[in-house]
């Protein structure tokens, strides 16, 4: 992985990943010129989130997809890129590297400076504010799954990149994370499975390739359904002709009337599949999908009515196995949005419990309350730890589905007592807004539900 281009000496693009760990002293001083800015204090200090609410709340809105940017189809000027996976050690070691540790700094300062003050009013608002979206987009986290050879930031495939960067956001504010991150999913997915000619399509609007920001864009996994499978999809792809018909509902579809590209999960010859969507394709509509948590993501549903695409719109196999791991990266990926949200609880928990008082002194005395804020420690480094490991053979290209089972088992049932402990603790302030608790309580009940949306 190499440093975002903001951060490379110089703020040249075109200085490489191996000239940038040979300065490293460079880039160092780089990230320090970058927290030292006001660039964030800009962003997110001086300046409130929009206030404009998002029409799901009020009315609800069925209308049909923003007509968004046309994606250049140019012949091809050169061959497609693959994400290289990293070379195994064969330790059992999971210390992020420099590159990574300097990356997840400056995301960090994002997240505790930007996303955090943020969030209450895009939660009320169920939208992401401008300022937020922009500042990820010049961290370069839209490419953070693409390949530098394509214009991204990484050289080889990390997940435990994502899985750290993720973690750091949702530390934050997890609805701002996934409202962020959203549109990498999109650009990791063609960065791992898009032919070449996919890749040099859209690859450039993520990358900044065509000179333009980066689009919102989602990945449709979600379907409105009880005990939803995502491996038996009511979506359907039938082929016709020279093309293939797209008919369904996809919900969970982050910030959905704005999105300019989709990317739609549904059953191909009875085999779940990946398909792109562009917003401006008849028969799309969106529809409104408040949500109980995750509210700044702008959750939205997606209605296909015979919606028509080209043959080469199938992004990977028929055969269904690289949908198989678009849901395992994705469910990794909101693991780590779990562990940074329940460490976030975590740390709120622990200094309320130190300077509440009751009876002439701190409730933190209580045993009752010391062994249930040990609890929640033992719980967060333990999904934490569960989901590194996880994300450590995702980047070495091995085999990580029982890993990110258990991980995502484990995130679902411990975030969401980590949520409800943590309003517990707090009593009566644990259920008003004044705190953030009752907010990360909603978004932590969201793990164990949502697929799709983000991935790795």
């Amino acid at each position: 992985m190499v440093l975002p281009r903001i951060l490379r000496p110089g703020g040249r693009h075109g200085v490489s990943s191996r000239e940038t760990r040979d300065a490293l002293g460079l880039a160092v001083a780089a990230v320090s010129r970058v927290a030292q800015s006001d660039l964030l204090d800009r962003l997110g200090l001086r300046r409130q989130a929009e206030q404009t609410v998002y029409a799901t709340t009020r009315d609800g809105f069925r209308v049909a997809t923003a007509a968004g940017r046309t994606f250049a189809r140019a012949g091809r000027r050169s061959a497609g890129a693959r994400p290289v996976s990293a070379a195994s050690t064969g330790l059992f070691d999971l210390t992020p590297t420099d590159d990574e540790e300097m990356l997840v700094a400056v995301v960090r300062e994002l997240a505790d400076e930007v996303l955090r003050p943020a969030a209450p009013a895009a939660d009320a608002a169920c939208a992401a504010p401008a300022e937020v979206l922009a500042a990820a987009e010049v961290l370069g986290l839209p490419g953070l799954g693409v390949p530098e050879a394509l214009g991204g930031i990484m050289e080889e495939r990390s997940a435990t990149a994502g899985v750290l960067v993720a973690e750091a956001l949702a530390h934050g504010d997890m609805g701002l994370a996934v409202a962020t991150l959203a549109p990498g999913a999109v650009a990791t997915a063609i960065a791992l499975w898009g032919t070449d000619a996919q890749q040099q399509t859209y690859l450039p609007a993520f990358t900044g390739g065509d000179g333009s920001g980066a689009p919102a864009a989602a990945l449709a996994v979600a379907e409105p359904a009880v005990l939803f499978d995502p491996f038996r999809l009511a979506t359907t792809a039938r082929r016709d002709g020279d093309g293939i018909v797209l008919d369904g509902v996809k919900s969970a579809v982050v910030r959905g009337a704005e999105a300019e590209l989709f990317v739609v999960a549904a059953m191909l010859d009875g085999t779940p599949a990946l398909f792109l969507v562009e917003s401006g394709a008849d028969g799309l509509e969106v529809e409104a999908d408040p949500s109980m948590g995750v509210r700044a993501a702008a959750l939205s549903r997606l209605h296909l009515s015979g919606v028509r695409v080209g043959a080469d719109a199938l992004i990977g196999d028929a055969a269904g196995e690289a949908y198989a791991e678009c849901v395992r990266l994705s469910r990794l990926a909101w693991c780590a949005l779990a562990v940074g949200t329940g460490q976030a609880v975590l740390d709120h928990v622990k200094d309320y419990v130190n300077q509440r008082e009751a009876f002439g002194e701190p409730i933190s005395h209580r045993q009752s309350v010391a062994f249930m804020v040990a609890d929640m420690a033992i719980e967060v480094q333990a999904m934490r730890l569960v989901t590194w490991r996880a994300a450590s053979r995702a980047t070495r290209g091995e085999d990580f589905a029982r890993e990110v089972g258990l991980a995502r088992q484990l995130c679902a049932e411990k975030g969401m007592r980590i949520g409800l402990d943590g309003v517990q603790l707090l009593g009566g302030h644990g259920f008003v807004k004044e705190h953030p608790v009752e907010r990360w309580y909603r978004d932590l009940r969201a793990v164990g539900v949502m697929e799709g949306a983000v991935l790795f």
